[in-house]
């Protein structure tokens, strides 16, 4: 690749990376190109030799935002231990003061959601996508005989995390906050054998 291609290769990245924080920071329409542009030191113009539209770019930067959370979640779940031990610490995690308050870095299941639903069948398709490779990932982690049981309850566990973080996220009472995240963390390690 030569080097302006390989420039633009990393200014594309470049701009998609910034993008995902941004958007599960402020939601999509929480910044506009020319501020994004501007962001990441380019030209407001140069954005369409990036990109077709700005909804191509809000599909990648979806796309790429769902992929860092997916290492993250299966990072944790593929670790050593017991399925226990693991839904526990995966839990912990989710659950965390650092997950709450770190949205440019947060799982973009919970922060994009309602961005998600609105947005193109492209988006659509790569959050039902990491909605699945979640649900598949707890699926294994639950000790249970039936795999149609433990996907139930994989798919109530998920809903769990998402729903928590997003309201302790949403309340303005710090103690209220922290309730819902402990709360739901120690419900879940209990179900789970995780405590």
């Amino acid at each position: 690749m030569g080097a302006s291609k390989a420039d633009k290769q990393k200014s594309h990245e470049r701009i998609v990376r910034t993008a995902a924080e941004r958007f599960r920071e402020r939601g999509v329409d929480g910044i506009g190109v020319a501020d994004l542009m501007k962001e990441v030191g380019l030209t407001h113009g140069g954005f369409y030799g990036h990109f077709g539209s700005r909804e191509e770019l809000v599909a990648e930067a979806v796309e790429c935002a769902l992929l860092d959370g997916g290492r993250a979640v299966s990072a944790i779940a593929e670790a050593k231990g017991s399925s226990a031990a693991l839904l526990g610490a995966l839990v912990d995690a989710y659950l965390s003061l650092a997950h709450r308050d770190g949205l440019a870095a947060s799982c973009a299941v919970a922060t994009m959601a309602n961005d998600v639903a609105r947005s193109s069948p492209r988006a659509r398709k790569a959050y039902t996508k990491q909605v699945s490779r979640y649900v598949e990932l707890l699926t294994r982690l639950i000790a249970s005989d039936k795999r149609k049981a433990r996907r139930a309850k994989a798919i109530a566990a998920l809903s769990a995390l998402v729903g928590a973080v997003s309201m302790a996220r949403a309340v303005n009472d710090d103690k209220l906050s922290r309730e819902i995240l402990k709360s739901a963390a120690d419900e879940l390690k209990a179900l789970f054998g995780g405590r």
